[in-house]
């Protein structure tokens, strides 16, 4: 691999920290690093890897790939919803949980945080979605304390519905409602309006069974700030637990981001995005909501926002259902996403595996680094000494020059031991997280270390 100069992870100086700080974002990549485990070792090395139980923290994933409706910007549209298609499809996610049930990497060790995500598990019906989650909680250690989330939308999330998953043990819901602009919600693809979307937002605090929490989208097509005000006034206002702000991610093969390349809809300006998130962050403390990472807000501790903290932070993942995907001992995999591939390895009594990889040396540690970015405050004497301790480095000369850097283009700011970032540095925080990983990856590396 080539080493990078040390001024490709800078940040531009002589601008505005929110607009112009890099180019252009870049995600946090989970899989840099990582070696594949070829086809035909991948079966023994998964009974290899299930015999052994967990360690510290765990979460788990149970995926329904199946949407009523491919909403324009969404990238995780796999499978139209039939309901005929329904109970093959659960009975096989259902197997799958019994029979690893008794396997030690699942069996042993608390799991702190479960979530069912899409797709849309709420278009399954009501018995149906009531019967995943009592065979999750009967086949896996969960914690007392579990964060259980059902993912969901308003649509079709019907009063026996909601109902179902608390009898069933759910107490957290994560509803994608983007923005309650009527006009908005329609060109996206979302069916319901703003007020049949307050209503059943009401209904669902009124029940006031589990923490209720709202994603919001800015950078959306035809949104305007003043739009997006008025979507944070209005959320700030319903007593929900949570809300997670994010920006719109154009993906390639979305329809949303195809309308835009035809000229069907112009997109939010890059460096205008920045502004918006500053706007959430102002309108939410002014609330006193209080910051749970750089895209999550709670206003009660109910909410506790553990799965996606967790996640980030490197916490085992255990993955159920085509398309889920999961970490445990140092291996990331994923469960294959073709629905039926999936269901006929179970009836086989098959690992359902569409990829299994060894992890990268040093991936605990650039998970704790995902983790405290995330939460906004990373740990200086904690980091510096593992880099001594792992590869003898002088971490203030690995260290120093690209944190001064970020400090002087106004994205973090040093308190005694601790790296905090900006509001700036916040809204640019998964390309911070990624240009120090890259760079400590280079500097850990036993050859050609890019020490300055």
């Amino acid at each position: 691999m080539q080493i990078r100069p040390i001024e490709e992870f800078f940040a531009r100086e002589d601008g505005v920290p929110l607009a112009q700080a890099f180019s252009a974002s870049r995600p946090v990549h989970p899989s840099v690093g990582m070696v594949p485990i070829a086809e035909a070792e991948r079966a023994c090395t998964w009974q290899a890897l299930s015999r052994r139980p967990r360690q510290g923290k765990s979460v788990a994933y149970l995926h329904i790939p199946f949407c009523e409706n491919h909403c324009l910007f969404c990238g995780f549209y796999r499978n139209a919803w039939r309901p005929e298609d329904g109970a093959r499809y659960l009975r096989a996610v259902a197997e799958h949980l019994a029979t690893d049930g008794e396997r030690p990497y699942q069996a042993q060790g608390p799991i702190h945080a479960l979530y069912f995500g899409g797709g849309t598990p709420t278009a399954l019906a009501a018995r149906d979605l009531a019967h995943l989650i009592e065979a999750a909680r009967q086949h896996l250690p969960l914690a007392p304390d579990c964060e259980i989330t059902v993912e969901g939308r308003a649509y079709n999330f019907t009063p026996d519905k909601v109902e179902a998953i608390f009898d069933a043990g759910a107490n957290r819901v994560s509803l994608g409602v983007q923005s309650f602009d009527t006009r908005l919600r329609r060109s996206l693809g979302r069916k319901t309006t703003r007020e049949e979307l307050l209503r059943f937002i009401d209904s669902l605090i009124l029940a006031d069974r589990g923490a209720i929490v709202a994603d919001l989208i800015y950078g959306l097509p035809g949104q305007t700030m003043e739009m997006w005000e008025r979507d944070l006034r209005i959320a700030c206002a319903l007593s929900l637990d949570g809300i997670d702000i994010y920006s719109l991610k154009l993906i390639p093969g979305t329809p949303l981001l195809t309308a835009i390349e035809k000229g069907k809809f112009a997109p939010t300006a890059r460096e205008a995005l920045g502004g918006y998130y500053a706007r959430a962050v102002e309108l939410l403390e002014d609330a006193r909501w209080e910051a749970v990472s750089t895209t999550h807000w709670r206003s009660t501790t109910r909410e506790r926002n553990l799965y996606n903290l967790l996640v980030k932070g490197g916490a085992s993942c255990l993955a159920f259902g085509a398309g889920a995907g999961g970490n445990v001992h140092g291996h990331s995999y994923s469960i294959t996403r073709d629905v039926t591939a999936f269901q006929t390895a179970i009836e086989r009594s098959e690992a359902p595996l569409g990829h299994l990889a060894r992890q990268a040396p040093h991936t605990d540690l650039f998970n704790r680094i995902k983790g405290g970015m995330e939460r906004r405050h990373l740990n200086l004497p904690w980091l510096k000494e593992e880099l001594r301790r792992r590869a003898g480095l002088n971490a203030d000369a690995v260290l120093g020059p690209l944190i001064g850097q970020w400090q002087r283009a106004g994205l973090v700011e040093i308190s005694e031991d601790w790296l905090d970032l900006t509001v700036a540095g916040s809204f640019w925080q998964a390309t911070l997280t990624q240009n120090l990983l890259d760079w400590l990856g280079q500097s850990l590396r036993p050859v050609g270390r890019a020490v300055p």
